[in-house]
């Protein structure tokens, strides 16, 4: 679509649902990424209500109490799609179809929404689409519930101020141009897919949608359709890309950003030897927006050249985002290339957490938000991150990271695709011990345990051989990172069983 017939359709959804709409301030959309999407997210926005996206790949529990925080009592979805995902609707909610919304629209109401996007001051704009009053920087544009890897899903409330200030930040180290395209892979869900939406429309460039990410053959015909020169993904999808796209497929792409989770040097490496472009990677948080840090492709000009990467690291922080490294316990700061809890200010912290003004004031430390990730600064201000705070195990009184310890299981095992997951389950002589998900045969392990010891690891760091479990793949949030609980679940019972068959 153009960027007026995108305005017009968003305008034309936006005055369709005023009566499905009227008296909620928060409204569902439960869609893939899509043009669908697009435009029934712009239609909430400028109908001055809060866009809920909810994540249909977390399990109807998860779904149901998403809806039921956010208050939700209607969401705009699709009968195609939700049969083909095999999804149900909560009860309490009340399904608007999209097909429905369009259907009998005729030529005249079409240009007329073109004509009001055209000729309309934005102020009376929003009235025409339902909007009871002017919508302020400060309201809530979106409210995105986090991926409930670690525990039940919290909404996390980002205003427009937040997102635009992202957006702003992100174009002043990547900047587009209309002839830019970026592929819209990742759901709207998904922060970095929100992002993603904003971020192109407020540069004028293009989006290209593609409603499954996992479908790398589909994904890469539409990159070299299409042209596309923008790539947002999570290291687990590039994997894909990179066995079933042909090289010239992506052949138009400039950019390759990633997030989400680590990206290895091993698929970077795998990755710029098959495409002919590295991807770098960036860091976020969806309290932040999400964006913190990115790399970017560098600067290059007679006589000048300035990194925007380095290995291991996930950039610097974006424009007036500021990144303080303080220790875990005291919060005093750290010196310059001391590991220690990342903390993060600047105008894309959340307005706070739906309903939750408790872990709103402990998730925030004098205006700061408490990213819970262990990482350090360079004299460069490139910023690396070692683990979470949350995955370590104390072992013997000895703290060990589980990041750490997958990082060089990968690198022994010398796979591009991510075979290990570390966690920690209660033992009785140590307090803790290491379990490992592989989706390696087992017969590989004491080779692996051979190679990690040889590595200059503590003792501590390397898993006993009977602690590795089996598993035909690693548990996967539809974000594309790791499902912590369900790694959590899978050991707990492996631990169980072992205890429970020992002498």
């Amino acid at each position: 679509m153009s960027r007026l017939g995108a305005l017009a359709g968003a305008v034309l959804v936006a005055r369709r649902l005023r009566g499905a709409w009227a008296g909620q301030s928060s409204v569902g959309l439960l869609l893939p990424p899509s043009i669908g999407a697009a435009l029934g997210t712009i239609a909430a926005s400028l109908s001055g209500r809060t866009s809920v996206p909810l994540n249909f790949t977390v399990g109807p529990a998860a779904l149901a109490s998403a809806a039921r925080q956010a208050g939700l009592t209607s969401v705009v979805t699709s009968r195609v799609f939700l049969e083909r995902a095999k999804l149900e609707l909560p009860p309490q909610l009340e399904a608007i179809y999209l097909e429905d919304v369009l259907a009998g629209v005729g030529r005249g109401e079409r240009l007329r929404a073109a004509a009001m996007a055209l000729f309309l001051p934005i102020r009376m704009l929003e009235r025409a689409c339902g909007a009871t009053r002017a919508v302020q920087r400060e309201d809530v544009a979106t409210i995105i519930f986090s991926s409930g890897s670690t525990g039940d899903p919290k909404g996390v409330e980002l205003t427009h101020a937040n997102v635009q200030s992202n957006c702003d930040g992100v174009a002043q180290l990547i900047p587009l141009n209309h002839s830019d395209r970026l592929v819209g892979v990742l759901p709207l869900f998904h922060s970095f897919g929100n992002l993603a939406l904003w971020y192109a429309l407020q540069q004028g460039a293009g989006i290209v949608f593609h409603p499954n990410p996992l479908d790398a053959a589909a994904v890469g015909e539409l990159v070299a359709k299409h042209r596309a020169t923008i790539l947002l993904a999570t290291p687990t999808f590039l994997q894909l890309y990179s066995r079933r796209c042909e090289p010239g497929q992506l052949g138009s792409l400039r950019v390759v950003l990633t997030g989400a989770e680590k990206l290895t040097d091993t698929l970077a490496d795998s990755f710029a030897d098959r495409f002919g472009i590295r991807p770098v990677q960036g860091y976020g948080c969806t309290e932040c927006s999400p964006v913190v840090a990115t790399s970017t492709p560098g600067y290059r000009a007679a006589g000048f050249y300035q990194a925007g990467s380095r290995r291991g690291a996930v950039g610097r922080p974006l424009p007036g985002v500021v990144v303080r490294i303080v220790d875990p316990e005291t919060r005093e700061p750290l010196p310059t290339g001391e590991a220690g809890l990342v903390l993060v200010s600047g105008p894309n912290v959340m307005r706070g957490y739906l309903g939750r003004e408790d872990l709103t004031r402990a998730a925030l430390h004098e205006g700061a938000y408490i990213t819970g990730d262990i990482g350090r600064l360079d004299a460069e201000g490139f910023l690396y991150l070692t683990d979470r705070l949350s995955r370590f195990s104390k072992i013997g009184g000895e703290m060990v990271p589980h990041g750490v310890v997958e990082e060089h299981l990968q690198e022994c095992s010398a796979r591009e695709e991510r075979a290990f997951a570390v966690c920690g389950v209660p033992d009785e002589r140590k307090g803790e011990k290491l379990m490992v998900l592989t989706t390696r045969p087992l017969s590989e392990v004491p080779s692996l345990i051979e190679s990690l010891s040889k590595r200059g690891l503590p003792a501590l760091f390397v898993p006993r051989a009977d602690h590795f479990v089996a598993v035909n793949e690693l548990p996967l949030l539809g974000t594309g990172k790791l499902d912590l609980r369900a790694v959590q679940t899978l050991c707990l019972e492996a631990s169980t069983r072992e205890t429970a068959t020992a002498p």
